[in-house]
């Protein structure tokens, strides 16, 4: 029974916020199940010729799930509104990021109003369902993500990142962590998640830094970039993540690992591919969708052929579904209202996935307005979905007219005053959430619990309270090898309370279970100091000895932590493992990331070697380029002033994809720098800026096409808040840029192509540019 409170609630609140989110007596066709799928585009699109709003009861009737599941929910309007990011406390309550204002209509018409919030929602009578809902913070611009650290709340909303104290429910001293957490203007391409790792700093998706909170100060680190939006963690801490059309990127290694040297742009490794299929099989049609009249985007029963919009993946940590789902991945895909699984395999330190099924998804929906956006364990084993539920998804700078036209035909502009958090679980098993308790030696107890957020909760609040008494237990479970994901845990929490000793690590580099060995590689630079540096070098130097190829990148990884000490002991701990495995790029580049600024120097060496056919020779060469480059560059500060607008629209909505030196992004987009498109003709640039470009592109010889980067560019053209003169001074900027020294662009230039190509829909492909 549902608290009076929630039944309140649902009776008074707002109007328009009930009315709108009632549902229509005219409800769409589904397609009966065991009858061929319909391929009459005409009779498909009259089947689904409306989206209506659907109550949360009747949505759940739209939703196919693996058998043996059940979906239920767990909150819904009033009580919570467009949740876009969340995460549970030690008591089991949800704190929500609610982004309100996303997308009000196609123009994206009030965005910017302080609407959002961050809410706690709490199941006040114990009967799975929430039902008491309180605002923690309000009069927020589109929050994106936050995280529960020590006593307070990190909340990011562009483009701070801010630290509230948490006082008896609400927002005390209020720190601000970064002026720079967001670059601002795209809300598809701004950083979030923020992310509690096992190694105790927190990480975010689609940005380079991470964080962790030291007493009264926040540390800044860099680190890797990875994904668009949402990032998750498996038993071993490492890292994955996607962007819109690859369903699961990840790391190999550990999340600390590898990113010290600026001069590198790609470390192996790092934002792998993980999941090659991209395939979806969505339960219905889905026409609404941004290229959906480009070949190939939909199959000839108008449903959505590959990914579009992954987003917010998890991978299952929970015990509740059994040991065949356990560290599998789930990843959201809101353009098609579904819900996929992966199938995760692990060789080494490789990772490899496989979609689970052919043919079908974990969770598919018939409802349009069923959105999906971020995935989470909850402390319960049940597997947690936001959604957004409403009709636009697509952020009005890349929305084509095809979609507007798709959203005005079904009316999918409003509401935007819902919102659903669902749980999914065996249909024959209990759901019961674990009692996290505040007794330091039972935190410790449950490091051994089959639920991994139950693990990751203990570990946290050992962290964050630093209770020295379970300093002692905690030594045990170092001592229990046979549960090498507890052992980790202890190890880690250790470390994070700053109580982790050098001998508390080195028996663990002589196991013979890899996944303790990794973790006590990882957790070295935690431990390693002037006075016991020798040791460690001599037992790295004993791993390379021992043809340890699993630990051999860790070795080049750990090299700077040595340098800091003994340089020498350094370069020849690098030679010895580079010379062990001469054609492992794993170990090249894990050399060349503690090699910064000596990269010229390893290279000499190299030629003097003729050591030429090398990895580490290769792939040195290609960063020296890269730094010649970028030494070549001009100065952005100048370009800046003579191009202000442009300079702006490039960070703002250009730069995510091909970085700020212009070379490009992994698994995103080709360079900019030095570009055939971009300093040849105009003629062929204007129109792939204003109309977009699919298909491979070959720049200045190599061809680039998925997965190195994303298939298409979406032009910018069908953005009224950008004018030609806009759009003139950012081509105007980029073609001035970095090595590039090609001519201006005029207002009038971008006027003209647009008059040439009136009408035009679809995006270019490299052979068309080619005739122009």
């Amino acid at each position: 029974m549902k608290s009076i409170l929630y039944s309140a609630l649902l009776a008074i609140s707002c109007a328009g916020m009930l009315q709108a989110c009632q549902p229509n007596s005219n409800t769409q066709a589904v397609q009966e199940e065991g009858k061929p799928l319909e391929t009459d585009s005409v009779k498909i699109r009259e089947m689904y010729d409306s989206s209506p709003v659907l109550s949360p009861g009747e949505s759940l009737k739209k939703m196919q799930v693996e058998e043996g599941f059940t979906v239920e929910l767990v909150a819904a309007e009033p009580l919570i509104n467009s949740p876009v990011a969340m995460t549970f406390d030690e008591k089991g309550r949800m704190w929500v990021a609610e982004m309100q204002n996303y997308m009000p209509d196609t123009a994206g018409t009030g965005e910017e109003l302080p609407t959002g919030k961050i809410v706690i929602l709490e199941d006040k009578n114990g009967d799975g369902t929430f039902d008491d809902r309180k605002v923690f913070l309000d009069s927020l611009v589109l929050p994106r993500a936050l995280s529960l650290v020590e006593d307070g709340l990190l909340v990011a909303m562009p483009p701070n990142l801010w630290y509230y104290e948490i006082n008896q429910n609400k927002p005390g001293k209020k720190t601000l962590v970064d002026n720079n957490y967001t670059q601002g203007g795209n809300v598809e391409h701004e950083p979030n998640g923020l992310l509690r790792a096992m190694d105790n700093w927190i990480y975010s998706a689609k940005f380079t830094k991470r964080y962790r909170k030291k007493g009264d100060k926040w540390l800044i680190e860099k680190t890797h970039f990875r994904g668009q939006w949402g990032i998750a963690k498996d038993d071993q801490g490492r890292l994955y993540y996607n962007n819109n059309s690859q369903n699961l990127l990840g790391d190999y290694f550990a999340p600390g690992m590898g990113a010290a040297n600026a001069n590198q742009q790609h470390v192996a490794g790092f934002d792998v591919d993980l999941v090659g299929n991209n395939r979806v099989y969505p339960a219905r049609a889905t026409t609404g969708v941004n290229r959906g009249y480009q070949e190939g985007i939909l199959n000839k029963e108008l449903r959505l052929v590959n990914f579009t919009a992954a987003c917010g993946p998890v991978i299952y940590r929970g015990g509740l579904f059994g040991e065949r789902y356990s560290q599998n991945a789930f990843v959201a895909e809101p353009a098609a209202n579904l819900i996929k699984r992966n199938i995760l395999n692990e060789k080494g330190y490789q990772i490899k996935g496989t979609q689970a099924y052919a043919g079908r998804e974990f969770l598919a929906s018939t409802d349009e307005r069923f959105r999906p956006v971020n995935l989470y364990d909850g402390p319960d084993g049940g597997l947690y979905v936001l959604d957004m539920y409403r009709g636009v998804i697509q952020h009005k700078f890349y929305l084509t007219d095809y979609l507007a036209k798709e959203i005005a035909q079904r009316h999918l502009e409003q509401p935007i005053t819902c919102g659903r958090i669902y749980r999914v679980v065996p249909a024959k098993k209990e759901a019961k959430a674990v009692v996290v308790p505040q007794e330091p030696l039972q935190l410790v107890k449950l490091l051994e619990h089959k639920n991994g957020w139950v693990r990751d909760k203990a570990q946290q609040l050992l962290v964050d309270k630093k209770y020295p008494q379970a300093i002692p237990a905690l030594r045990q479970l170092l001592k229990q090898t046979k549960q090498p994901v507890t052992a980790a845990h202890a190890l880690w929490s250790l470390e994070g309370m700053n109580a982790l000793l050098p001998e508390d690590v080195l028996p663990l580099l002589k196991q013979p279970q890899w996944s303790i060995r990794m973790q006590a590689l990882s957790v070295l630079p935690s431990v390693m100091t002037t006075k016991n540096y020798t040791t460690f070098a001599q037992v790295l130097g004993q791993l390379v000895a021992q043809h340890d190829s699993l630990a051999a990148p860790y070795v080049a990884f750990l090299a700077p932590g040595i340098r800091q000490f003994d340089k020498p002991a350094a370069d020849r701990l690098v030679q010895a493992v580079v010379k062990q495995y001469p054609a492992n790029k794993y170990v090249a580049d894990a050399a060349i990331s503690s090699m910064q600024g000596r990269e010229e120097v390893f290279y000499t060496k190299a030629l003097a070697a003729k050591d030429t056919s090398s990895v580490l020779h290769v792939r040195l060469r290609e960063v020296l380029e890269d730094m010649r480059n970028a030494k070549r560059s001009k100065d952005p500060e100048l370009l800046a002033k003579e191009f202000p607008v442009g300079a702006r629209l490039y960070k703002s909505t250009c730069q995510s994809c091909h970085g700020a030196d212009g070379n490009g992004v992994k698994r995103l987009a080709p360079p900019l720098n030095n570009s055939n498109w971009v300093t040849g003709s105009k003629s062929r640039l204007i129109p792939i800026v204003l109309y977009g470009m699919t298909g491979p592109v070959k720049v200045n010889g190599m061809l680039y096409q998925t997965p190195d980067i994303i298939g298409e560019m979406p032009g910018i053209g069908h953005n009224k808040d950008l004018s030609d003169k806009d759009i003139a001074e950012l081509l105007s900027f980029i073609r001035k840029s970095w090595n590039n020294n090609a001519g201006k662009i005029e207002a009038a230039d971008v006027e003209q192509t647009r008059k040439a190509y009136k009408g035009r829909q679809k995006a270019f492909t490299m052979g068309e540019l080619n005739t122009l």
